[in-house]
């Protein structure tokens, strides 16, 4: 690998994330943010690598993704899984290998928090991309866009914490400033995944959570593939302004 690369967003507390292989210079983002296109089109021409795929691991419902308007800006192909029912070039099935030039990212469903939730595994450097699935002591919420908490937690226990221990987790989302964490730790203090799948339901049906506030003009916005242009004036502006967009 020549670059993990991790790149936050300060508005949604997402991370993005770029990985490029060193033999080939291809690389891939995962969970590019709309407003820092430019920011991260210039990371990747730093590194001397070639973007090939701009990847989301669910349909967003916090930020406006980065996807679409990183083909405009590089060329790339735009990926996301098949059951996310969103728009994307490229789309992924449980249990696929993806390859990033000589890289190979498996992917693995892991549903709950969306039904269209995967994570990307990269097993060579013991490591994962797991979206909303699984984050630092925490995990996504399952209240909106067909969230089940039985779900998430067959996920995770099936399909995370079955990893090898020393596995690095690398989350979307992380509003403490953290950025990564390993499968070992997650299955000891995370204070939701210990619990009994019984005691975890009750949590995440309890957790008293706002009304998304973006997800009236993310959700939209990403189940198209997010804008075509480049960190444009006014479609930045009517994100600020949560302003969705016209219907096709």
């Amino acid at each position: 690998v020549v670059s993990t690369q991790s790149t936050g967003d300060s508005g949604s507390s997402t991370y993005t994330y770029i990985i490029g292989c060193a033999a080939t210079r291809i690389a891939a983002i995962i969970d590019p943010v709309y407003e820092k296109v430019t920011r991260d089109s210039k990371i990747v021409s730093e590194l001397d690598l070639q973007l090939k795929f701009a990847m989301n691991t669910h349909c967003h419902a916090d930020h406006v993704t980065g996807t679409a308007a990183l083909r405009t800006a590089t060329g790339c192909q735009t990926v996301i899984s098949r059951a996310s029912g969103a728009k994307a070039d490229i789309f992924l099935d449980d249990n696929e290998i993806f390859k990033i030039g000589d890289l190979e990212l498996e992917v693995r469903s892991t549903p709950g928090h969306t039904d269209g939730c995967v994570s990307y595994i990269l097993h060579k450097y013991s490591l994962c991309f797991t979206g909303d699935a699984l984050m630092i002591r925490a995990c996504g919420r399952t209240d909106f866009q067909q969230g089940c908490p039985q779900r998430l937690f067959k996920s995770v226990h099936e399909r995370l914490f079955t990893l090898p221990d020393s596995y690095s987790v690398y989350p979307a989302h992380d509003y403490q400033g953290r950025t990564q964490t390993s499968i070992r730790e997650e299955k000891k203090f995370n204070p939701r995944l210990t619990k009994s799948e019984e005691e975890f339901v009750s949590i995440m049906e309890n957790l008293g959570l706002k009304y998304p506030g973006k997800i009236d003009v993310s959700l939209p916005w990403n189940l198209r593939c997010g804008p075509t242009e480049v960190e444009d004036a006014a479609i930045m502006a009517d994100i600020a302004a949560n302003k969705p967009p016209q219907p096709l």
